[in-house]
This record gives C-alpha cells, structure tokens and sequence, in this order.
C-alpha cells in the first residue's frame, strides 16, 4: 500500500488543530487532518463550549420570559423542558460544523475520518492501514471528562460534563462536585432552571484564579440565587441509588440528590496515539509537555488545546494552533499574543477577567490603585435591568499603564476585550488616560471603562 505524503498532519479538528491546519495550508503548505469523530469540531463544539453556552442562553431566554410580568399575569406557566432547550443548540452545532466544514474544503486540506496511531517519528497510520508521512505533526486531540475509579458513571443519576446534555427531564436536585469553571456554570445553570444546587467545592474559594474581588461577588451571587456552597470537601463515594444519587464525603457528610454531576478535572485523549514509539510519556491525566513554541521533547511534533493543560480554552486553543504552524515553517514575521489570555466564565452573571489581579500586584509589590464602576450606576445597566455587575481597572499609580481589568455581570465576556484593547498598546497608550479621555457612546455598558478610570484616578489625589 502507498504512503502518502505532507508537509504537515494535524490529529484532531478542535480549535487548535482547525487554527494549526488553516494557517499552515495559507502558507502554501500541504496538510492532511485526521479526525476519529465521525463530524468534525472537536469537543468545543460537540460536547463543551458551543452546546453548553448555547443551552445556557436557551436556559436563561425561557425563564427571564416565564418570570416576565405580563407573562405571568397571561397565566403562562408552562416550563420548556430540557429537550426543548437543546434543540437550538443543535441547530448552532450543524451551522457551526457546516462551516467549519467549508474552510478545509477552502483550503483543500482532506480531513481522514480515522484514529492515528504513530508508528514512528514520521509515519502514522489510519484504521485501514493506510499510512501517512509528514515533516511535522500537531496533536490537538482534546481531553475528556476526568473519571476516577470506583464510580459507576453508566447509573443513570450519575453525570460527567459530557453525558449531562443528554439528560432528558429537569432534575429537582443536583449535586455539582468540582467548582471549577464547569462545575460553576452547570451550577448556575441549574438553578436558573429551577433546580435545588448543591455545588461541592474541593478548595477553600471559588475559583481561585481570579480576583478576589471577583470571587467574592459570585460566592455571594450564588448564595443569593439559592446554590448551597460547601467548601474543602473531598469524596469518598458516590453512590446511585433507584431515587437518587449519593455523595458521601470525606468529613462524614452524605448529600443525596435526584442527580450528581461530576466536575472535577479532565484528562487528555492521549490514550492509543502510538505516542511510546516516539518516546513522548503523558503526564498522569494524559497531558503533554511543551515548551514556549508548544514543540514536545520530538521537535517536529507539536501539541495545542486542551491536550496540554492550562488554560484549556477554546480560544487559546486556537491561537496556540496559529502560533504552532507559523514556528514549524519557519515564519518569523507574524507576532501573536499568546500572553495574558482573557477568561470567559459563562455564570449568572458572567465573570471575564485579564491581566494581573490585586494578589498578584500586592506579592510583586507594583504601586497600584483600583478603580471601579458599579453597573447600577450606569444608565444602560439601569434601562435594560442588568443591575448587577462590577467593572474593575488595576493601574500603576505612577505611570497609569493598565495592569488588569476584570468584570462581573451581564455581557462580561464582551466588555473586558475593550480594556484587553488598551492594555496590549505599547506605553504610553496603555494607561489609564485613555479611558479618562476617550468619549463612550451613551448609554452604554462600555461607559463602565470612563467611570472606573475616574474612579481609579480620583484616588491619587
């Protein structure tokens, strides 16, 4: 049989294998993408990102509607039910596949429905057997639910992120282990559901990455909405029962819910790669090592996404796989940042955050000051009832260069790529005096940057 031949393969049709292939292929190079899902997108848009988000804004459209005023005076009181909720997003996932379907056949990359096993530094083969050589290789395989041993995830009252879309009717209970960024948006979910939540966190805060500031809010947020929070608690047990599920922890509580989602880590789809006759070793949740190009220990071959860890972000997943692609040919020219990713954390309200947080500055010992706008100070905010929300500005006290921006409240995830803007121009247009100089639009939420910058600058004086 044949080998065939590329300048270039890419394992997996995520993000990151989609943004190496698409920017390799625009070089003029020959590419091939290997895919052993029958579609293409990866788990961003099969099981995570898309499906999850667009549920979420289903979630949330029918019960701001069902809590309308006018509604409830109509006597309308029919709630959707989940299947219903879904059924936008699967309408997103064939849209979202259809066109990323088109930039392959753009760029006339073939994508290979097949696993890829290594055989060695340069071949790899397909389930047929067919094999395939290339000069360079990028895996961006993803990485899947975390399962520990012990707990029998076929129950029908017990979940991981990836079998909860497929849950058929609106629990009246849930129990959420891990609050994490998933098991925080689940919980969240839920709730707007209309679901008792309880969210087991296995550390002392929520989300300890972030602001603390931040982290404050969403505790407090959560609480408001009905989530009951228990911090520092770790499981010994879960067990399904005919009602139910039960959670046994390690400080002798026992929570028992209609049903238990599993959030708690991911592993890397590794697993059958042939990655030993290259002498690649997985980390122990299957992740792998790169260095800044994101080359493993064999320098042709590459890895981006979720496969290797942190942040594990659609949109870092990408860029990585740009940034991978533009170094294995050798071009120079292009500058990506790749430094300072924002965050996009789909709660209710939404957390989005860049740069440095308070804890960080105060370690380093950098002069700054805060500056803050609150949303129910603002016009917009006011008219449209999205009340609830912060926008906050860290800045150097001398030279006023911004330093971190992060944002709690409706539409975060949008509001923060204005302060990224500022923050990524070379000095001296990255200070603060932009926002204090700048005419916003009125009413709007981005007038929250105007606010926060006087607010901030006021306290210098």
């Amino acid at each position: 049989m044949d080998t065939k031949h590329y300048d270039l393969i890419v394992i997996g049709t995520g993000p990151g294998g989609e943004g190496a292939a698409m920017q390799t292929a625009k070089e003029g190079k020959k590419v091939a993408v290997f895919e052993r899902y029958h579609r293409i997108g990866g788990g961003c848009t099969h099981w995570g990102t898309i499906p999850s988000k667009a549920l979420r804004f289903s979630i949330y459209s029918a019960m701001e509607a069902l809590n309308n005023p006018i509604v409830k005076e109509m006597g309308i009181r029919t709630q959707p039910t989940l299947a219903q909720l879904r059924a936008s997003s699967r309408s997103i996932i064939a849209k979202q596949e259809s066109m990323r379907q088109t930039f392959y056949d753009r760029n006339n990359v073939p994508v290979i429905q097949s696993h890829a096993k290594f055989l060695d530094n340069h071949t790899i083969e397909s389930d047929d057997g067919t094999r395939y050589q290339a000069e360079h290789f990028v895996i961006a395989v993803g990485s899947r639910p975390y399962r520990p041993d012990g707990v029998d995830f076929n129950h029908p009252r017990i979940f991981d992120s990836d079998t909860i879309l497929d849950l058929k009717e609106r629990p009246q209970s849930i129990t959420v282990y891990g609050a994490g960024v998933i098991g925080c948006e689940y919980a969240s979910m839920f709730r707007n559901l209309g679901s008792k939540v309880n969210l087991v966190n296995t550390r002392a805060k929520l989300l300890e990455f972030l602001d603390d500031e931040i982290i404050d809010a969403i505790s407090y947020h959560l609480r408001d909405q009905g989530i009951l929070l228990r911090h520092n608690e770790s499981f010994t047990r879960i067990e399904g029962v005919d009602n139910g599920a039960i959670l046994h922890l390690e400080s002798g509580k026992q929570i028992k819910t209609d049903i238990i989602l599993w959030a708690n880590g991911r592993s890397g789809n590794t697993e059958n790669l042939g990655l030993e006759n290259l002498g690649i070793s997985p980390s122990k949740r299957g992740h792998l090592t790169v260095n800044e190009h994101f080359q493993t220990s064999v320098p042709h071959v590459y890895a981006v996404g979720d496969i290797i860890g942190y942040p594990a972000l659609a949109s870092a997943a990408y860029m990585q796989g740009r940034a991978a692609a533009l170094h294995l040919i050798g071009n120079t020219d292009h500058k990506m940042s790749l430094a300072d990713i924002p965050t996009g954390i789909y709660t209710s309200p939404e957390i989005s955050s860049i740069g440095a947080t308070e804890r960080d500055l105060t370690a380093a010992r950098v002069p700054y000051e805060v500056g803050h706008s609150q949303f129910k100070s603002l016009a917009r905010a006011q008219i449209t009832g999205r009340a609830i929300g912060i926008l906050k500005i860290l800045f150097h006290r001398e030279t006023l260069e911004i330093l971190g921006v992060h944002c709690f409240g409706e539409n975060a995830a949008e509001i923060v790529h204005i302060g990224q803007a500022i923050m990524k121009q070379p000095a001296p247009y990255n200070s603060l005096d932009y926002f204090i100089n700048t005419t916003f639009n009125y009413p709007t939420m981005a007038e929250a940057y105007r606010v926060a910058a006087l607010n901030g600058y006021n306290r210098l004086f």
